[in-house]
This record gives structure tokens, C-alpha cells and sequence, in this order.
């Protein structure tokens, strides 16, 4: 019989820590028994291979979910390339390896829907990840996410490692990055909303709000992300989302936003703002032959419960 799974889970205070956080402690997301240590870097900086080690001396994790990662907005990233190249592959690396070197059973690592080829065909699947460089904006964060699926390969074929990887596209919700110069879209928009309703101005929407997105609610992820700790036995990657039917323009999602916050003003598209790619289109089918039942939160839903928390927490979100 199994001891109960002491589970670490890195980039504990971001996104998607927070939102396991709470499966965890208010869903009964933790079985009996069960340790669950939530990280942050102040912790641990994990580009450090002593540091990493000593955390991993310290709790003596049997199971990781691997958040963390070095990460800017888009316009630090196309500045510092190679910093988050080289940044990302040190934590990684020395997540994955000390994991391996203390015998953790193991890992689920999390990568981004940016790692996908630029030139490619809809819908992307998990088959897809390596065929062709990832857009050029963040090809250093890119290159170094994609590493881990290699690294994972490696690990089972010459250790035997049960490590794996998720891909979640547009998450959002409570937590999030809400800093107008590089949080993600729909947090930005809240942000945006909520300031032009206080401040009685037009909301300014960058670009034309025609780009379509699949958007993850982050505790949808967070139940997904515990059903592939203990259910899924791959070692390739697989993705977290809403059906391709799901995917929406960002006009739609800005409209949401407004009648969430209750913002009755003039709302205005900025088009000399460049829309970034068109549609990122991923496919689901995966995840819906192991899961064909679970229910997602709807978009409209989720935005209400993020931008309330937004509007009651505005104190210690990151803004």
C-alpha cells in the first residue's frame, strides 16, 4: 500500500498555485494523510541548484507540480530572450533532475500554449508541440518550456520516471496578473474596466478585439491538474481546455467584463495596437476521451467570480 502522496507543488503563490490551493484546502481536493506544500520564491529561487536541493531536503516531496518559471510581459521578453532561455532551463533542470536524484514517484510539470508552432495548422494538438519554431516574441521562454517535454522523455526512457506535462491555454482568475504592462488579457481588461468605471472614462481596448482565444478558468485547471497527479499515466504532455467551439473573440470577453463590473461607458478598440496571432486554436480530444464528462465553468461565470474577487481583494492583487 502506497504511503499518502507529499506532494510540493512550485510557483505556489502565482496563478494556478493559488487555484490548487484552494482544491486542495476548500474542495477536498487533499485525501487523508496527505502533505501539501505550497512554494513561493521567496522561499526558494530555484534557479539555484542548492537552494532547490535544500527545499527538496526539506520536504521530501514523493510527488511535484512544477509551476514556476521566469516570466515578463511580452515586451521584456522580446528584450530578454536569452535571459529567460537560460533562467527557465536552470529551474527546470534543477527541478526535474533533483526530483529524479531524491526518487520523487512524480512530476507534473505545467507548460504554455505559446510553446506551439507559429506556422502550423488548426486545430494544435499535443502531437504538434515540436513541429516548427514557437512565434518569435518569447522564443527563449518557448524553447525552454518545450525542453521539458524532451527532458521528460528522457527521464522515463532511461530511469523508467512517470514525469509529465500539462498545457493549459488562456487561463485566468483570482490571483492573477492584474499589472497593465504584463499581466494576461483578460485580467488587463478587468484592471482596465474597473479604473475606466471609477474614473468615468471610455475603456481603451488594445487592437480590434477580433483575435479568438480559448479561455480556462483557473480552477478548472486546478481539478484537471489533480486528476493527472493521480490519474493519468503518460509521459506525453496533455492539454488543458475548452472545446475549439469555445473559442471566442476578446470583443465577446470585454463585453463579459463590462456587464461583470457593470461598466455602462463607451468602449473603444484600439486598432493601431498590433492583435498578436489571430486564433491559437487547440484541440481538446484528448482530455475528453479520458474525461468525456467533466463540465468546464462557463466563460461569463468565471469572469463574474474573477472580476469580484478582483474588485474585493484590489488591495493585495497584483496590479
Amino acid at each position: 500500500f502506497a504511503e499518502p502522496m507529499r506532494v510540493l507543488v512550485t510557483g505556489g503563490s502565482g496563478l494556478v498555485g493559488k487555484a490548487i490551493e484552494h482544491v486542495v484546502k476548500q474542495e477536498g481536493g487533499c485525501l487523508e494523510g496527505e502533505q501539501w506544500t505550497f512554494l513561493s520564491s521567496k522561499e526558494a529561487n530555484l534557479v539555484d541548484l542548492q537552494q532547490t536541493r535544500a527545499v527538496f531536503e526539506k520536504y521530501r516531496p514523493t510527488h511535484v507540480i512544477h509551476l514556476a518559471a521566469k516570466v515578463g510581459g511580452l515586451y521584456l521578453h522580446m528584450k530578454e530572450n536569452l535571459h529567460f532561455l537560460r533562467d527557465n532551463l536552470r529551474i527546470n533542470d534543477n527541478v526535474l533532475q533533483t526530483s529524479h536524484e531524491r526518487g520523487v514517484t512524480k512530476v507534473v510539470s505545467c507548460l504554455s500554449s505559446c510553446i506551439f508552432p507559429d506556422k502550423t495548422t488548426y486545430p494544435i494538438d499535443e502531437s504538434m508541440i515540436h513541429n516548427g519554431p514557437p512565434h518569435d516574441s518569447n522564443f527563449g521562454y518557448s524553447h525552454a518550456k518545450r525542453m521539458i517535454d524532451i527532458q521528460n522523455r528522457g527521464y522515463f526512457a532511461q530511469h523508467g520516471r512517470r514525469y509529465t506535462a500539462v498545457i493549459p491555454t488562456n487561463v485566468y482568475g483570482p490571483y492573477d496578473n492584474f499589472n497593465f504592462e504584463n499581466g494576461h488579457v483578460l485580467s488587463v481588461l478587468m484592471h482596465k474596466t474597473y479604473a475606466a468605471k471609477k474614473e468615468g472614462t471610455p475603456l481603451q481596448v488594445w487592437g480590434s478585439g477580433t483575435p479568438r482565444r480559448q479561455f480556462i478558468y483557473s480552477l478548472d485547471v486546478a481539478r484537471l491538474f489533480l486528476w493527472v497527479l493521480r490519474e493519468y499515466d503518460e509521459i506525453d504532455p496533455i492539454i488543458l481546455s475548452v472545446g475549439e467551439e469555445e473559442e471566442l473573440p476578446i470583443k465577446d470577453a470585454v463585453q463579459m467584463i463590462a456587464d461583470a463590473l457593470d461598466f455602462k461607458g463607451q468602449i473603444v478598440f484600439d486598432t493601431s495596437k498590433s492583435d498578436g496571432q489571430m486564433k491559437k486554436t487547440a484541440s481538446n480530444a484528448k482530455l475528453r476521451r479520458y474525461l468525456p464528462d467533466f463540465t468546464f465553468t462557463p466563460l461569463s461565470e468565471g469572469i463574474k467570480k474573477t472580476c469580484d474577487w478582483f474588485v474585493n481583494n484590489y488591495d493585495i492583487a497584483r496590479t
